[in-house]
């Protein structure tokens, strides 16, 4: 129904939003995330999603579209309402929220707060085609030495190398030995760099 709401901002706090549309104040509820990245007070536009109870109509604002499609997709699981996946996307960004799904990671998901073992499963299950489908994630992203693979590049990142450039050449040794400990990661690209 509302897909997205430009306009001034009107009033800004962690856990909602006011926007100024032409005379009108749209309430938005937002996640920790995209409080972090709204300016103090201009012109924005948040893209929404409407959500429709028999008690309350909630418009939630998010900053991106991808912020918004990770939204829709977890509540669309049974026992994931739009307040939980709020939580989830303050506690974690929807690259993060992609990842953890992906690579099934229960217990990453399962640290948010609302959220049981059997729901996080029932998260992975539901959701785990459609997010690589749709964002189109590789093995690469979805090898549970993905963890590594990020803790070898701040390591290399410490060391004085470039994330862009460590970046293509960690995920290439990944993809290569998938079975990589941290230290033999940062070792092998050492090598190449």
């Amino acid at each position: 129904m509302i897909t997205q709401v430009r306009g001034r901002l009107v009033e800004k706090n962690p856990t909602e939003v006011v926007v100024d549309c032409n005379g009108v104040g749209y309430l938005l509820h937002i996640s920790l995330n995209t409080y972090a990245a709204l300016p103090a007070d201009e012109n924005v536009v948040l893209y929404t999603h409407l959500s429709v109870r028999e008690d309350a109509h909630t418009l939630f604002g998010f900053i991106n579209k991808t912020e918004r499609a990770i939204f829709k997709f977890l509540i669309s699981v049974s026992g994931v309402g739009p307040s939980i996946a709020r939580t989830m996307l303050s506690s974690m960004t929807a690259e993060e929220i992609q990842q953890a799904i992906a690579s099934e990671n229960v217990a990453l998901i399962q640290s948010v707060k609302g959220i049981g073992a059997k729901t996080a499963q029932r998260v992975i299950v539901d959701l785990k085609d459609k997010i690589v489908k749709t964002f189109d994630l590789d093995e690469v992203s979805m090898s549970p030495s993905n963890t590594n693979k990020g803790e070898a590049l701040s390591a290399l990142e410490v060391l004085g190398f470039q994330r862009k450039q460590s970046d293509k050449l960690v995920a290439t040794i990944v993809k290569e030995y998938p079975n990589a400990t941290i230290e033999q990661i940062i070792k092998l690209a050492l090598k190449s760099l």
